[in-house]
């Protein structure tokens, strides 16, 4: 390739990685959606922000469900209750449970890849006990999802707050390689994995996040290995069941889905494995082309298989 060639390539690089954190800002300035309001939060010496989304009629005899919603990357809370879809279950009275939308200090979740310095795992320790005190929450069904950074990082409070989460679900990523090594947690914890097999920047192979933007995010092991860390620590059967979800749409994407059951205290580890998918939230819009992303999937809806996935799960 000619240096020509090469410095073309890093143009484009540069340019879409500069797109895409505008694209996000703009997103985050949109207004919230009816329901929700922004609140704040002091965790040592930092005031934190969180959105909220409390079911109408709510009585403090019933105790409901938290589930913990996570932003990507360079992304900002106000942009995922309609980028996840947990709203309009939330207001669901079938489903009634509380979401919380957490904002990171810098755009960047403390994931272990030194994304921030923030101490995030006592933001979303406080924040639990805070919305337990205030809300009729059940401390047996706190549940933690996010796409990529938050993805990363919702496996991270798998690893370091197993006592306060009962499952977590993992979109458009595994875990980081600085992650995986120095996970411990204290008990067995269901996971589930949505992720793309055309993912451009959280490869499903694993390796450097973001190097085809051009983008320096850390490296991320394999899906198969983190499903393998996983089904080892909940002692789940090393076998899966695998189904394959009927097509509801051409769109260039197919979804099987793994289950790994029977692990310690009725654990389970699921993979949604997307082939063709991108680094996008299924059944979510197509927010950047899909050339910087890939494609997003409208086989499922991604909150409402978390959300049968979380339920079936709780805290012994």
């Amino acid at each position: 390739m000619s240096d020509h060639k090469r410095s073309a390539l890093k143009y484009l690089a540069v340019f879409f990685a500069g797109t895409i954190l505008i694209l996000l800002q703009l997103r985050a300035a949109r207004r919230l959606p009816a329901g929700d309001s922004r609140q704040t939060i002091k965790v040592g010496n930092t005031t934190r922000e969180y959105i909220l989304q409390v079911p109408a009629g709510l009585e403090s005899s019933n105790k409901i469900p938290l589930i913990l919603v996570f932003h990507g990357g360079g992304g900002r809370a106000s942009s995922m209750p309609r980028f996840s879809g947990f709203d309009i279950l939330a207001q669901d009275p079938h489903n009634l449970f509380i979401a919380a939308y957490p904002e990171a200090l810098n755009k960047s979740w403390n994931d272990s890849r030194r994304l921030s310095p923030a101490d995030d795992v006592e933001f979303i320790r406080g924040l639990i006990e805070k919305l337990q005190n205030d809300l009729p929450v059940d401390p047996h069904r706190v549940y933690a999802t996010g796409i990529s950074n938050g993805g990363f990082f919702s496996s991270r409070l798998a690893c370091d707050l197993s006592d306060k989460i009962a499952a977590i679900a993992s979109v458009a990523a595994t875990m980081p390689t600085t992650l995986s090594g120095n996970c411990h947690p204290a008990r067995p914890i269901s996971v589930l994995y949505l992720n793309g097999t055309k993912d451009p920047l959280v490869p499903v192979n694993g390796g450097p996040v973001g190097a085809n933007l051009g983008l320096h995010r850390g490296e991320c092991i394999s899906l198969a290995d983190a499903v393998n860390f996983w089904t080892k620590w909940d002692q789940t059967a090393t076998m899966a069941q695998i189904s394959r979800i009927p097509d509801k749409t051409e769109d260039g994407t197919h979804v099987t889905k793994e289950v790994y059951a029977a692990g310690r205290d009725g654990t389970e580890v699921v993979v949604y494995r997307i082939e063709g998918g991108g680094h996008t939230w299924p059944g979510g819009s197509q927010y950047l082309p899909k050339m910087i992303v890939g494609k997003v999937t409208h086989q499922i809806d991604g909150a409402q298989e978390i959300w049968g996935f979380f339920r079936s799960h709780r805290l012994p």
